[in-house]
């Protein structure tokens, strides 16, 4: 039963690291104000590395015996951050993404707590590397948004 905590887990997370790709990169796209060049580019260095993440986590349930989900339906299904919000400015869209990153983080916590029921050392690995991630990530983006 913990196995299957934890693959659900696994699928979860490879959801939302999905849909918030999908979200930075939106916002990369559509992102305007003085700061444009600066979160231009920040947006795209996350969402690229968000993207090679989606991939290690899909070929880690591979490796634990199940398929991948891969659809937008299961995606929208197993994803607990918010799709991105419409015209933000580029604050807002900063404050959204670090909202959907905490998110991550918190499920990230339990998810180790599991691997570590499991005894699976190699999923921990990932969790950890992803934990680290999304932590600078968000202090990161909370730095653009002090005063």
């Amino acid at each position: 039963m913990a196995h299957q905590r934890e693959l659900q887990g696994l699928k979860v997370l490879l959801a939302n690291t999905y849909a918030l790709y999908l979200k930075t990169q939106n916002y990369h796209w559509n992102v305007v104000g003085p700061q444009f060049h600066a979160y231009h580019l920040l947006f795209e260095t996350e969402y690229k590395e968000l993207l090679d993440a989606v991939d290690e986590i899909a070929e880690r349930i591979r490796a634990k015996g199940q398929y991948s989900p891969g659809s937008f339906k299961e995606f929208s299904e197993l994803k607990t951050i918010p799709e991105a919000k419409a015209k933000l400015d580029a604050l807002g869209m900063i404050k959204d993404l670090s909202e959907s990153h905490e998110t991550i983080c918190k499920s990230l916590h339990e998810l180790l707590e599991k691997a570590k029921t499991e005894n699976d050392d190699v999923t921990q690995d990932l969790i950890l590397e992803r934990m680290e991630f999304h932590e600078k990530t968000i202090w990161m983006l909370k730095s653009h948004l002090q005063h």
